[in-house]
């Protein structure tokens, strides 16, 4: 009989994406209507699960970007498709664990989830009714949640079957071990303008008319917009706005915690079931037999599990009065709390603050009126936008408004004035000319609306425009050009028996150079080419309008011996048999889906779609 399916990959993740999957949001319940979005052999992918998947995906974006992703977003972005991708690789594989007979017995299901933290009571132990609370809350039965471990814990031991046994062969991990050990020490020295030999001529007017016309990549305008635009910001209208001692009062009431705050404590809380577990946890804590951390730990807890954060001395009931007594960092109790018989650690005091109106009201008096500014401001859109749909200018929205009229020559390279916001950058780029007017919202507070009058394609800036860059480019071009001839005359004198310690140079000598080492002074291409180098090699480099004159004194073989050698190619060994046991289970489970074969409901994909996200109107989260 198919059944839904979830994602596995290792027994530990499993459990965290199932938990993950049923603590991050509740699925919509679709029906009959929409049973499956795809089919992998005998097992179905169900719409919840599809549904958790997508937004499994898109909430991890979120959280690696720090950003609200839309459902359009996250589709052009391919989150959906690889959320898809997965469930198949995943109903694939238990496909091939049911025709081979795999299962879970209900021992090892019912261990599994009583690894589950979030299924544990305060105490840390296993708590049924918490269980099928939080099934219940996401739409989940028991058996069907139980059905989905056992299915997970079949694949997962197909798959450790297939990747079992790898191992890194000793050649391998030698050779590769001492490519990447080996180290090289070595001399040079860096030539710059100061080291040439003459000085350069003064360029003549052809020269820097062929160097001009030659490098035009360097000196050509990006394609450039002539933007009419008229703006108001809360900092351009503020000074104009008078605010009252009752507005100010009001600001300050609205952010009274800023200013008036009790005595407060950084507190943690470990809760005990009964009095006499607290009381012997306290003694051993005492007799110094464990630390605080250590009774956290034992149960099974985390600190971020026991952190109370900063607390008034009302937040803490009966137990406050003694905390607050403390006067350093310490731990008391048991104390009573809500939940039980407890010790605290008190980890900080916050002290109070009391900043009164009259000394606040100078900080508060611009910010006050700043957001007056912003409200007027705000106020002033619908009328904005009702001069744009009657065909104004930029010009006419000056008159009739009071917003600021300007003109900016804009391209990427621009970011003064208006073009430092964001907001306008982005218009800028999307808008041409005769394209209707909007007002813009910028970040803070104001607005902006603009219009396009033409574009100018990118073109070679005239040499008059850019002479003293033009200058500029060809000295560093010429100096590096002379610099390497220098260099490379005094590398042919190396190669001849000349000793480098005779140059009339600033020597440098470093040892122990590793492959992915940077010394400070030299070119990006420094390291690979010492590295390129047979012993007593010579090389010249240049970059930057300067030249390096590079020597490699000695190639310094690994060391094999040493325990800490051994440790690392230990280490690598195991990291590449990982390696290869991961490749090797995607080409199985990739194979899988190949013989299998995915049939999916698009039909069923897009009634997922309209139904859990875009009918939700979500922006990052159901």
């Amino acid at each position: 009989m198919a059944k839904k399916k979830g994602m596995g990959a290792g027994m530990w993740v499993i459990m965290g994406l199932l938990i993950l999957s049923l603590g991050g949001f509740g699925v919509t319940q679709f029906g009959s209507s929409v049973q499956s979005v795809a089919e992998v052999g005998d097992v179905e992918i169900s719409a919840n699960d599809y549904a958790r998947a997508v937004q499994n995906q898109m909430n991890a974006f979120q959280q690696q970007t720090r950003q609200p992703v839309s459902f359009q977003t996250a589709q052009a972005l391919g989150l959906d498709r690889m959320a898809l991708g997965q469930l198949i690789t995943a109903a694939a594989v238990e496909n091939e664990a049911r025709r081979a007979g795999l299962s879970a017995s209900d021992a090892v299901v019912s261990e599994q989830i009583r690894e589950v933290q979030a299924f544990r009571n305060l105490s840390g132990e296993f708590d049924r009714q918490t269980y099928e609370l939080a099934l219940r809350q996401n739409g989940t039965t028991p058996r069907e949640f139980e059905e989905t471990i056992r299915s997970d814990v079949a694949s997962e031991l197909l798959r450790r079957a297939v990747g079992a046994g790898l191992s890194t062969p000793t050649v391998f991990v030698d050779t590769l071990y001492n490519h990447a050990s080996e180290t090289r020490d070595v001399t040079w020295a860096r030539l710059t303008a100061a080291d040439l030999e003459s000085p350069l001529p003064t360029p003549t007017e052809t020269q820097l008319s062929t160097f001009h016309e030659e490098n035009a990549e360097d000196f050509t305008r990006p394609e450039t917009k002539s933007i009419r635009y008229a703006w108001l910001t809360p900092d351009m209208l503020a000074p104009e706005v008078e605010v009252s001692d009752e507005q100010v009062r009001a600001l300050y009431d609205a952010r009274i915690s800023e200013f008036v705050s009790p005595e407060r404590r950084l507190v943690e809380r470990l809760v005990f079931s009964d009095q006499s577990s607290a009381d012997a946890a306290k003694a051993r804590l005492d007799a110094g037999e464990i630390t605080f951390d250590g009774l956290v730990e034992e149960r099974g807890l985390t600190l971020a599990a026991v952190d109370l954060g900063d607390v008034a001395v009302e937040d803490l009931g009966g137990a406050g009065e003694e905390i607050f007594a403390l006067e350093a960092p310490g731990v008391v109790g048991p104390l009573p709390s809500d939940l039980g018989p407890a010790l605290f650690r008190m980890n900080g005091i916050l002290a109070a603050e009391n900043i009164s109106f009259e000394d606040a009201r100078d900080e508060l008096a611009p910010q006050a009126a700043a957001d007056r500014a912003r409200r007027m401001i705000n106020d002033m859109v619908s009328q904005i936008e009702d001069l744009l749909a009657g065909g104004a200018d930029t010009a006419l929205i000056a008159e009739r408004t009071g917003l600021e009229e300007g003109t900016i020559d804009w391209n990427v390279d621009v970011f003064d004035g208006i073009a430092a916001y964001d907001e306008f950058r982005a218009a800028a780029a999307r808008t041409n000319p005769g394209d209707f007017g909007e007002v813009i919202a910028l970040s803070d507070g104001g607005i902006v609306t603009l219009a396009v009058d033409e574009v100018r394609e990118p073109a070679l800036i005239p040499l008059d425009e850019v002479r003293e860059e033009v200058i500029a480019a060809w000295e560093r071009a010429e100096t590096q050009k002379a610099l390497e001839a220098q260099a490379n005359a005094l590398a042919e004198e190396l190669r001849q028996g000349r000793e480098m310690a005779g140059l009339e140079l600033d020597l440098n000598t470093n040892r122990g150079v590793t492959r992915n080492g940077f010394l400070e002074g030299t070119p990006p291409a420094f390291t690979q080419t010492v590295f390129d180098l047979e012993a007593d090699g010579i090389a010249v480099l240049s970059a930057d309008g300067d030249a390096w004159l590079v020597r490699l004194d000695t190639i310094v073989a690994a060391d094999s011996a040493t325990e800490d050698a051994q440790a690392l190619k230990d280490a690598f060994a195991a990291e590449t048999a990982q390696s290869f046991s991961a490749a090797i289970i995607n080409a199985y489970t990739q194979a899988l889906v190949d013989e299998a074969g995915a049939d999916i409901n698009s039909t069923a994909i897009s009634a997922v779609n309209a139904a859990a996200f875009l009918g939700a109107g979500q922006s990052g989260g159901l």
